[in-house]
């Protein structure tokens, strides 16, 4: 059977290159099989272009009906597995109908793409963005390559940050007020606030400062949450007394944080809750949660 092997290996190579791929920030991002890839980062309504090579393997040559280039938006829900959503989808032609003998190359363009969403790689979705080339074909299947790239998109400062003040308690057995200066975090912000205690007749163990996030896919009876916690800051060890204020200082720069996503083209949200938990002697846990909104902030060049 030896003669069978490589008989189904595609007769050409084909590369796709990003025209400033060497300039331009990388990232890396995990695939499928779980190995990480660097990619290039792109903003919406950047133009992205670069170049096609297609290679025939020595001595074969490559009958086409066509070959084209796609720039390709999708989001993939893992209970859904295999079907891609497209939210974005433009087409270019790179070559009629023909053979090719030797290494060709075809420069393309996507002026001014429009890219809404960030890419994101969660529990049960993932969003991408990605080059796809097809070298169409008569009675044989296509040869297709893609190439991943990722997006970001930058949020000024909001100009209304409004702070987070909360009293919670048991009656006659807990009664704390809470506070965070605000409501929008960016991706390496601070969380700063304080806790004051005005009631305590049980006795408190710990305190802990939970950030959790929360992913929802899919809608109705097929809608899936995956809540998972992404960090837990102990605020405080020992039993606190009537009158005794707890500060807050929580760098997030240390998590791998994404901006909040709200109902993404109708499949996914993302949504980021601090948690705030006390455990008693008995360890029982009491906790209240509060919603917050995360943004990507442009980097400067000296934070980078």
């Amino acid at each position: 059977m030896n003669y069978l092997i490589g008989a189904f290996k595609p007769p050409c190579n084909i590369t796709i290159t990003f025209s400033d791929g060497k300039t331009r920030k990388q990232v890396s991002v995990k695939k499928e099989n779980g190995k990480t890839v660097m990619v290039p980062v792109f903003q919406s309504l950047e133009t992205i272009s670069g170049e096609v090579s297609i290679e025939p393997i020595q001595g074969k040559k490559v009958e086409h009906t066509g070959v084209k280039i796609e720039l390709l938006g999708q989001i993939e829900l893992y209970f859904d597995r295999g079907n891609f959503y497209d939210f974005t989808s433009l087409v270019r032609e790179l070559d009629v109908p023909g053979e090719i003998y030797e290494k060709k190359t075809y420069p393309f363009e996507f002026s001014s793409v429009e890219m809404p969403y960030e890419s994101y790689n969660g529990t049960n979705v993932r969003l991408r963005y990605i080059l796809r080339v097809t070298i169409s074909r008569n009675y044989v299947s296509n040869i297709t390559e893609h190439r991943d790239f990722c997006v970001r998109n930058y949020t000024p400062v909001p100009t209304m940050n409004n702070s987070i003040k909360m009293e919670v308690g048991i009656e006659d057995c807990l009664h704390i007020e809470f506070e965070y200066s605000k409501s929008k975090y960016h991706l390496k912000d601070v969380i700063i606030g304080k806790i004051y205690f005005l009631l305590v007749r049980i006795k408190i163990k710990n305190m802990e400062l939970e950030i959790r996030r929360r992913e929802s896919t899919g809608s109705g009876p097929n809608t899936y949450v995956e809540t998972e916690t992404l960090a837990k800051f102990e605020l405080m060890d020992g039993a606190p007394v009537r009158g005794e204020s707890i500060p807050i200082r929580l760098f997030l720069s240390p998590y791998e944080l994404t901006p909040t996503y709200r109902n993404i083209n109708n499949k996914f949200s993302v949504k980021y809750y601090l948690n705030l938990v006390l455990v008693d002697e008995e360890d029982r846990r009491y906790f209240k949660q509060q919603e917050i909104s995360m943004y990507r902030l442009l980097e400067t060049p000296a934070s980078s």
